[in-house]
């Protein structure tokens, strides 16, 4: 069964995606970069590797090294994101990505959030951001 603190987490997260902090995401892509992600358990933030993003293009998540191959993605107008090929970790295991929203607050900010499933049903949150 997911703990209480998990699913209230996880639920601050889809609010805050889905209010009206959303950047105009009229062309399809985030800003090229990459994207540092973590998520908070236990009260400390756990490094889950970097996502490097051009164009429509991404590769990682990766901790050391470079990433072995690039994937392509998708991004709608409210800045939903889908992930057309594996992403480390989150897709593997038995784990499955159930949403990621991009946020923009300000033209040097942009970021997303990974909604992830885990195989008992419960959901994780993290967070990438541009370094």
């Amino acid at each position: 069964m997911a703990s209480p603190i998990r699913i209230i987490f996880t639920l601050a997260v889809l609010v805050a995606g889905a209010s009206g902090a959303r950047a105009d995401f009229t062309d399809g892509k985030m800003p090229e970069g990459t994207y540092h992600c973590e998520v908070y358990l236990l009260g400390v933030f756990l490094n889950l590797g970097d996502i490097t993003i051009k164009g429509h293009v991404y590769s990682g998540p990766v901790t050391f090294g470079s990433a072995p191959q690039a994937y392509n993605y998708q991004m709608d107008a409210n800045g939903e994101i889908s992930w057309l090929g594996p992403l480390g970790g989150y897709t593997s295991g038995g784990n499955s990505i159930s949403m990621t929203q991009a946020t923009l607050d300000g033209p040097g900010s942009p970021s997303f959030d990974i909604i992830m499933k885990q195989p008992d049903g419960a959901f994780t949150a993290s967070t990438c951001t541009r370094g």
